[in-house]
């Protein structure tokens, strides 16, 4: 339409006395490149074996089916074995012959050809598969998983062990640069001034707090709907977490895990022992790291090989004759002494149980037990007096208390803590007559935890179902203090390991951090740290400022831990007196 348009514009021009027809040259334009990406093109590959009776098959599919003789009509009254009818049914039966021998030779024919094929498809598979499970290729693999952890976890580790983050290099060009360096200067203005605006008789520590940070968490698919029972750090590799897994739905027991995790991977764990039952304690042995001690819920105690890959227990304890009869709610690997010889110890696996009995374990060609201490039941008909000791007089009953949890004083290992079912802590020993050694009465539920100060070996902590801390004092059979800051079953209680006056406690909800130098009323920080689930148990990091949560959903948070002031000498020396 254009052109045409055009046309009639010359065309009115011609006879015009300002237009006249000239011939010019253009200049060309410079070239241009550009480049277009299209969509790649796929190919497929498809291929299809045929084998011999696929071919004897295909006849009778296409209807080549070879004509049938039929013998002439002969008329009524004459034979049908006539001469011309013999050599007609001869002649017709060689071409059939011939044929079948041809069908056969191009059969043998096609097997010949397709064999090979065949056989090099299979030594492909096989070199394919014996590439897959080679040694060499599962431990290349290993270490490819380590650097895509290592780059994935790298500054949230750098934070856990305390070194600097590696920052990778920006390349910037000039003007960038100077665009920084404008807004520091910004920067550094808007914060001078506020240093002025700011109010000189405020100290500037004041309002800053301790506070949780978290890390990463431990959990995978293969945790998930499980709930954290217990957790326990390798003796001799700090980066070894042994953790044990639970399932409670409508009642039933279910089957639980005792996993292994790393560091190296927090996204996958390193062992997986699957259990018939519930996981209810774990504990690594100090005299042979390799070895993890796991206590079920049906009462049955195994140990693993974490070196082995191999699902099965080392030791179990199914054919015991003194197996426990109700779940071990907590066992450990305590040192004690074997003999009169100082510094001559060994290594003992203690339990403790619902069935009312605390063992301890012998590791030989089978793994059995013997009692320790079986706790009863005991009814007083008259209250002792503030700081008096259990009166011999006191009969117990026959029914048993359930076992609930121990811990051993940490310079006397004969000495241990038992907290029972009906809210009573047993100071026990593990040697001479008098087993009971007091009664510490204060709790008006089941005792879930009972530990010792590291520091101040004289004092210990319990927490209970009736929503109570308390701080005892060996020598004071009534509490010196009671924590309480909600209304919610305490789980969990953990001293800090470089603070005698620093604890955590998890409730339902909420970790509470305590410090008893700071407030005895009121704790320093409460953080609801796990949104999806509730709390279960907590652990200190070995060697980290660090603390792991569990809870029910099947996953064990590494929170760190800011601000956390650690107290002098004096203050932990005021500890020690009741």
């Amino acid at each position: 339409e254009r052109n045409r348009i055009y046309e009639e514009i010359c065309k009115a021009k011609i006879g015009s006395e300002y237009f006249e027809e000239k011939m010019v040259q253009t200049f060309c334009g410079a070239a241009k490149t550009k480049e277009v990406q299209c969509e790649s093109i796929t190919m497929a590959e498809k291929g299809m074996m045929v084998t011999s009776w696929d071919l004897d098959n295909s006849l009778p599919a296409s209807g080549a089916e070879p004509a049938e003789t039929e013998e002439p009509k002969t008329p009524a009254g004459k034979s049908s074995k006539s001469p011309t009818a013999a050599e007609h049914s001869q002649a017709v039966a060689a071409p059939s012959a011939t044929a079948w021998n041809f069908c056969n030779s191009t059969s043998s024919m096609t097997i010949a050809e397709s064999a090979a094929p065949a056989r090099s498809h299979e030594e492909q598979e096989c070199h394919s598969r014996a590439i897959l499970t080679s040694a060499k290729l599962q431990q290349d693999l290993v270490v490819m998983e380590r650097i895509l952890m290592e780059n994935i976890f790298q500054p949230k580790l750098a934070v856990y062990r305390q070194i600097p983050v590696l920052i990778e290099p920006v390349v910037t060009s000039d003007t960038e640069v100077e665009e920084d360096e404008e807004d520091e200067d910004e920067e550094e203005k808007d914060e001078e001034e506020q240093e002025e605006t700011a109010d000189p008789d405020q100290s500037p520590a004041e309002g800053a707090g301790p506070r949780l940070e978290q890390l990463w968490s431990y959990r995978c698919d293969l945790t998930r709907a499980h709930s954290v029972s217990s957790m326990a750090w390798n003796r001799v590799n700090p980066d070894l977490l042994a953790v044990g897994y639970r399932e409670f739905v409508s009642r039933d027991q279910k089957k639980g895990l005792a996993c292994c995790w790393s560091l190296k991977n927090p996204m996958w764990p390193e062992r997986i022992f699957r259990c018939e039952h519930g996981v209810t304690a774990v504990d690594f042995s100090l005299a042979s790291p390799n070895l993890l001690a796991v206590g079920m819920a049906n009462g049955r105690v195994a140990i693993y090989d974490v070196r082995s890959r191999e699902d099965a227990a080392l030791l179990d304890s199914s054919a015991s004759l003194n197996k426990h009869k109700g779940p071990v709610w907590q066992l450990r690997w305590v040192e004690q002494d074997r003999g009169p010889t100082a510094g001559d110890k060994e290594e003992r696996l203690m339990c403790i149980s619902g069935d009312g009995r605390m063992t301890q374990w012998f590791i030989q060609q089978r793994l059995d037990c013997s009692d320790v201490m079986k706790f009863k039941r005991t009814e007083s008909g008259k209250k002792n007096l503030p700081g008096e000791r259990e009166r011999k007089s006191e009969g117990p009953i026959s029914q048993q208390a359930a076992g609930m949890c121990f811990d051993f004083h940490p310079e006397d290992t004969d000495v241990f803590l038992a907290g029972t079912e009906e809210g009573h802590i047993y100071c026990c020993s593990c040697s001479g007559k008098e087993q009971i050694l007091g009664t510490y009465r204060g709790h008006k539920g089941p005792v879930y935890k009972v530990t010792w100060n590291p520091s101040s070996t004289e004092m210990f902590l319990s927490c209970s179902a009736d929503w109570s801390i308390l701080l005892w004092h060996r020598d004071c059979h009534t509490p010196l203090l009671t924590f309480t800051s909600v209304t919610a079953f305490v789980h969990d209680i953990k001293w800090a390991p470089k603070s005698a006056l620093v604890f955590a406690a998890v409730n339902e909800k909420r970790v509470e951090i305590w410090d008893l130098s700071v407030s005895i009323f009121h704790p320093v920080l409460s953080c609801a740290a796990s949104p999806e689930g509730n709390l279960s148990s907590l652990l200190f990091a070995r060697n980290a400022e660090c603390l792991l949560l569990g809870d029910s959903c099947g996953q064990v948070g590494v929170w760190q831990l800011h601000s956390l002031a650690v107290p002098s000498t004096d203050q932990v020396g005021l500890c020690s007196f009741p």
